[in-house]
């Protein structure tokens, strides 16, 4: 019985592998061209977040496109900041200590202007990336101030990329808590930035923004049906990365919808999905992603199955021969007992030992009568004896 659930696990052990799929199992002339990488908020890990050097560096990288993060300024300037406060990447609190904990979308863009947006970068050091800066590269990533959107749509511009935001509403008692996707647009109009390269995620006045620049791609943030895609126009998909399935990813492919997946910075993962389908990806690593000339492994079905089916015969045979080495020695062992103790041996020895005791209680009896004889003849000579080893 334990012989047989141990073969019965043994076996789906076996076959286990052979029902695994992945989209990294697949002929390699089915391989589609690697996603596009977007860098948001630039390259992070090499210059200071939403900073034009951070841009920059990403485009000296060659990614497809640029992210960043937007907030709306007291006097109306969407501007670049990932926080709710200014404090982890500005100096707020040496030029605004009273105000070190306000909304950032509470600072006029003049305010802004006048902080630097740099030192944090060399004094945390985030990503352990400054020991190997040069000194006019401190000097750089120092200096850099706060970016506005519109710089950093310029950049796109003259560099033919893709710009991605997503735009933060003011707070409720914000004078712009109402017309900020309208200041939002006129910025875009205004960069002078084709309509092509921008992918416009907001969801609030979608249709009035279709409306007045009908050449925005039109984005959706969420994960939405098909025809709810379709009805309103949407023709770019943001999500991330554990948010859609090898099977999503078929789907947005089959209906013209492109796919963009956030977060993703490692080459395992960039491969995976590379794998999958998936026509681009937003990255805060591009400079990593970017030595990724090829998924990292990439197997055809039937080499799976080689692989697994000559796994299983090897481990297979190792199993069999301890089964059968094991099993040798014990029968072996039980012989080499049957041998030395067979019926003819055991009648010998137990006659042996009986004759042998026999003799002892033979002796015995004879020592022991000896022993009486003498102390009875020695008897008058005890006494005299006794007294004197006594004395």
């Amino acid at each position: 019985m334990v012989l047989l659930i141990y073969l019965s696990v043994l076996l789906t052990l076996y076959f286990i592998p052979l029902s695994i799929t992945s989209p990294c199992i697949m002929e390699r002339g089915s391989l589609k061209a690697a996603p596009a990488i977007i860098g948001h908020q630039g390259a992070p890990m090499l210059a200071p977040e939403n900073t034009l050097l951070s841009f920059n560096r990403a485009l000296q990288r060659n990614v497809s496109g640029l992210e960043a993060d937007v907030t709306i300024s007291l006097d109306g300037v969407p501007f670049l900041m990932r926080d709710r406060t200014l404090r982890r990447t500005t100096n707020v609190r040496r030029v605004f200590p009273d105000r070190q904990y306000d909304d950032a979308s509470f600072f006029n863009w003049t305010d802004l202007t006048s902080l630097n947006a740099g030192q944090w970068f060399l004094k945390d050091d985030p990503f352990w990336t400054v020991q190997y800066m040069s000194t006019s590269e401190r000097w750089s990533v120092g200096n850099q101030t706060v970016c506005s959107l519109e710089q950093m749509l310029k950049l796109a511009a003259k560099s033919k990329s893709l710009a991605v935001f997503t735009l933060r509403r003011p707070p409720a008692n914000h004078p712009h808590r109402h017309d900020w996707v309208n200041l939002t647009l006129d910025t875009v109009l205004t960069s002078g930035i084709p309509q092509e390269q921008v992918m416009w995620t907001l969801d609030s006045n979608r249709e009035m923004v279709r409306s007045v620049a009908p050449s925005l791609q039109q984005t959706s943030v969420q994960k939405l049906p098909l025809n709810t895609l379709h009805h309103k126009g949407i023709s770019r998909v943001l999500l991330r990365y554990n948010q859609a399935s090898a099977q999503d990813v078929r789907l947005y492919n089959e209906n013209n919808i492109s796919l963009t997946l956030y977060s993703v910075n490692e080459p395992w993962l960039y491969s995976l999905l590379w794998c999958s389908g998936v026509p681009s990806v937003s990255s805060e690593a591009p400079q990593v992603l970017r030595k990724v000339h090829y998924p990292l492994w990439l197997m055809s079905p039937d080499e799976y199955c080689l692989i697994w089916i000559c796994t299983d015969l090897i481990s297979f045979a190792v199993v069999l021969g301890i089964f059968i080495f094991q099993n040798y020695h014990i029968i072996r062992w039980r012989m080499s007992g049957m041998r030395s103790y067979n019926p003819e041996q055991i009648m010998l020895s137990a006659a042996v030992r009986r004759s042998s005791r026999d003799v002892n209680i033979m002796k015995e009896k004879l020592i022991f009568s000896e022993v009486s004889n003498g102390v009875s003849s020695d008897e008058p000579y005890m006494e005299n004896g006794f007294n004197y080893y006594t004395n």
